[in-house]
């Protein structure tokens, strides 16, 4: 497997923490799936979680070299957490086209997060 493309990306909490409450429960549909919301509002700190999971989503477009729009929509990427805990992508609609129209392999992400910022890189691999 070959390196296609490497994206990272943080941001501050309180963005997302001033943005739900601006806009609620429509910024939350609009960015974040159904189950990214059930896991989300099940932490302590939802926000937190909101965020890792916006930091991840810009890291992958990055990595995608398509940037969030036409190829790639924020609903077009869940991010999970596996048994283990390990955060893994799962590929919707245009996003999953995409990816398999550019041979894509294998998507790895990395999420973190402390008080005040949340981050998160991905690499995308091909065959």
């Amino acid at each position: 497997m070959r390196i296609f493309g490497i994206g990272i990306d943080v941001i501050e909490v309180e963005r997302i923490d001033d943005a739900i409450e601006e806009f609620g429960d429509h910024f939350l549909a609009r960015i974040f799936t159904a189950g990214e919301r059930a896991y989300c509002a099940r932490q302590k700190r939802p926000a937190i979680h909101y965020a890792a999971r916006w930091a991840a989503k810009e890291a992958v477009s990055k990595a995608f070299g398509t940037g969030i729009g036409e190829a790639l929509n924020w609903t077009d990427m869940e991010i999970v957490r596996r048994d283990t805990g390990e955060p893994e992508l799962i590929l919707h609609g245009k996003g999953a086209d995409f990816a398999r129209e550019q041979g894509v392999a294998e998507v790895k992400i990395s999420l973190t997060h402390a008080k005040l910022y949340a981050a998160a890189s991905a690499v995308v691999l091909v065959a």
